[in-house]
């Protein structure tokens, strides 16, 4: 999953960034509103986590122009622990959650996941897909009642199609799971991940739309 972290405390954003990818998620930092703005326009990601004060503007109006184009991202507001007319202001202006600072790390991941998991329609902490079952939560893969270790990456392209069976990724929707700006894209990745996937989950559970993409069926073949 792909994250815009928009926080212009370097010490804050340093800490949330090494948090965040250490849970192997891509990450784009951006320190500025107008940065932020310029991101939410041009690229696409699975959640905001957002500062509200920031040095060239607020960052309520980035959340607002954000809305008024009628994006549904999920956006998680950060604001200091007595700052509670900003959370008030920012959940009405569209925020889906907040968070306070100081992190909780613990928090804060878990307020991630949630909103994440939201966003796909589901309600449940686990994905569960014929003999394949997955817990974001804690990264782990079962098949038919076995556990089964799994990349990094491999992770990053499973859990977004296991999330939402039926809908067909396109190889770069998925890159875009897979890697933040500074990160170099091998022309074949998603290919080479969904090929370790399949030896290791099955070849039934992730089909190849040809042209188009990947997907998961709604009905697993074997259910």
């Amino acid at each position: 999953m792909r994250i815009l972290l928009v926080e212009d405390d370097i010490m804050i954003g340093e800490t949330v960034l090494d948090v965040l990818r250490a849970e192997h998620y891509a990450v784009d930092w951006v320190k500025r509103a107008g940065q932020a703005d310029t991101a939410l326009r041009t690229e696409q990601y699975d959640l905001v986590l957002l500062d509200l004060g920031l040095p060239d503007g607020d960052g309520l109006n980035v959340l607002r122009e954000l809305r008024a184009r009628q994006e549904r991202l999920p956006v998680l507001i950060a604001t200091a622990r007595d700052a509670v007319e900003q959370r008030i202001a920012g959940l009405d202006a569209g925020a889906d959650d907040y968070v306070v600072k100081p992190y909780d790390v613990d928090e804060l991941l878990a307020r991630i996941r949630a909103l994440i998991r939201r966003s796909a329609g589901r309600a449940e902490p686990v994905y569960v897909h014929g003999d394949v079952s997955i817990q974001p939560a804690t990264r782990e893969v079962v098949v038919a009642g076995q556990p089964v270790t799994l990349t990094a990456r491999e992770w990053a392209v499973l859990e977004p199609l296991l999330a939402r069976p039926g809908m067909i990724l396109s190889r770069a929707q998925l890159e875009e799971k897979l890697y933040s700006w500074k990160d170099d894209i091998s022309s074949n990745a998603v290919e080479v991940y969904v090929h370790g996937l399949r030896k290791k989950l099955g070849n039934d559970l992730i089909q190849n739309v040809r042209g188009v993409g990947y997907l998961v069926p709604k009905t697993h073949p074997m259910a």
